[in-house]
């Protein structure tokens, strides 16, 4: 069975900006973006468990081609995910929860 998917607003902020850097120095590469991330959202909502649980009950699934992480939560209740973060690889890895977290308590 196929999950839902929804986008909490800071990701969805984080997939807009990334979006627009892409879009400034390539259309191409910013279509594949795009594809890549809507691939990843893919698999996840096939099988979320299947990617590693990173932080508590958080998994992440890497963005092929991109230095982007996607970091979901999985509500099994619901049959929902939620997309909590695109985290870029470039980023101090020692806040990638910080911000998740407060939100989660």
């Amino acid at each position: 069975m196929s999950y839902r998917h929804i986008f909490d607003p800071v990701a969805a902020k984080e997939y807009e900006d990334a979006f627009k850097w892409y879009e400034e120095r390539s259309f191409f590469a910013a279509d594949n973006f795009i594809l890549a991330v809507e691939n990843a959202i893919s698999a996840i909502c096939a099988n979320p468990c299947r990617y590693r649980n990173t932080y508590k009950n958080l998994r992440e699934i890497t963005i092929k081609k991109y230095p982007f992480n996607l970091i979901y939560f999985v509500d099994e209740d619901k049959k929902s995910i939620t997309i909590l973060s695109l985290f870029h690889h470039r980023r101090n890895p020692k806040n990638k929860y910080k911000k998740i977290s407060r939100k989660r308590k």
